[in-house]
């Protein structure tokens, strides 16, 4: 089963799967660095943006938000949740939009889903020119070199009379520019019991080749992976978070 596919079959439980996110934080972070960097304007534009919760967030935080997807089922849930936005069907590696916004963002390693590194290079194309004259740029991102394919998250969660199990991680064969997320995910309801699996190609790239593919664009920092301070990356850590501004 396709990524696509499964994500459209589970669009309803997408939020389920990610309960244990505290979006709040994530938005508010990107909101604090915006106001560090940025050139103090209020449109937002959230790439990847699934269900709309960060888009829900940055639009009680003052700013006129909309978001872009691959998915329809969940942007449609988006929608209902964020009335006040428009969201378009749209591959973040190619999108355009009418007007340019203030700020791009791109949440939980989203920017990983460019397809090869020629992808991801017109994805960072397409947000230049999507920006506004000093715009920023944040995305969280892994180092294919720190990837420990033996590490991956999981978590359960409840709803109505089933019980979701929810479990991920990294794998990274050690060469070239693709790696995986492996995805499975469990619904047990009664004795019946459902399990989907699911490995995605995703883009790889070191936070070194990354820096490079960007600074033709944006005058690049990169931050610590936590949302709960700001504290520039210690060049060993193999999660982080970037923060391009437009030049």
């Amino acid at each position: 089963m396709s990524a696509n596919a499964l994500y459209t079959d589970l669009s309803g439980y997408y939020d389920l799967m990610c309960l244990d996110i505290d979006y709040r934080a994530q938005s508010s972070s990107i909101n604090r660095l915006q106001q560090i960097f940025g050139n103090g304007g209020n449109t937002h534009l959230d790439l990847a943006c699934g269900t709309g919760p960060h888009v829900r967030h940055f639009i009680d935080f003052g700013y006129q938000s909309n978001g872009l997807d691959l998915n329809q089922p969940m942007l449609d849930i988006a929608q209902l949740r964020c009335p006040e936005a428009q969201f378009s069907l749209q591959n973040m590696s190619e999108f355009k939009i009418a007007e340019p916004v203030d700020l791009i963002t791109c949440f939980l390693y989203s920017i990983h889903y460019n397809d090869g590194i020629n992808k991801l290079k017109q994805c960072i194309a397409s947000v230049h020119s999507a920006l506004k004259t000093q715009g920023v740029f944040c995305f969280n991102v892994v180092d294919k070199h720190k990837i420990d394919n033996e590490l991956f998250v999981s978590h359960t969660a409840t709803q109505d009379t089933s019980v979701f199990t929810f479990r991920s991680g990294w794998h990274y064969p050690g060469t070239g520019d693709k790696q995986s997320l492996q995805l499975s995910i469990g619904k047990t309801t009664g004795e019946e019991a459902q399990v989907w699996h699911n490995e995605h190609p995703m883009v790889a790239v070191s936070f070194d080749e990354l820096t490079a593919l960007l600074t033709p664009y944006f005058e690049v920092h990169i931050f610590e992976h936590d949302y709960e301070k700001i504290v520039p990356w210690d060049r060993s850590s193999g999660n982080a978070i970037f923060s391009c501004i437009k030049i």
